[in-house]
């Protein structure tokens, strides 16, 4: 932590886990809200006016062509296709499937 009392020294900061955590949640928004960055250069006003000169000095950034995503093949062999069984929420898997690996689980 820098210490502004002191001359900006750097010092050590000990702080119980409830604390750290209640520190580190202030820094976590909650489902469905999105974070905006509305200042410095990635504003609506810089953007129109401030982006578009740095486009003309700098240029333009060119990207590298890349092979097509190959989520869908084998990751071993290469060749096999996977197929998509079923696919969770952002709340997690189904009921139904927790259900199934619990009976597997007492087996």
């Amino acid at each position: 932590v820098k210490d502004y009392r002191h001359g900006g020294r750097k010092s050590l900061l000990r702080l119980s886990d409830a604390a750290f955590i209640r520190r580190f949640a202030l820094h976590v928004l909650p489902k469905g809200f999105v974070r905006i960055r509305h200042y410095g250069i990635l504003s609506s006003y810089h953007k129109k006016i401030t982006l578009t000169q740095l486009q003309k000095n700098l240029g333009r950034v060119q990207l590298k062509e890349h092979q097509p995503l190959q989520h869908q093949l084998c990751p071993v062999c290469k060749k096999g296709k996977l197929v998509t069984l079923t696919t969770f929420t952002a709340r997690g898997p189904p009921r139904y499937w927790m259900e199934k690996l619990r009976k597997q689980s007492n087996k």
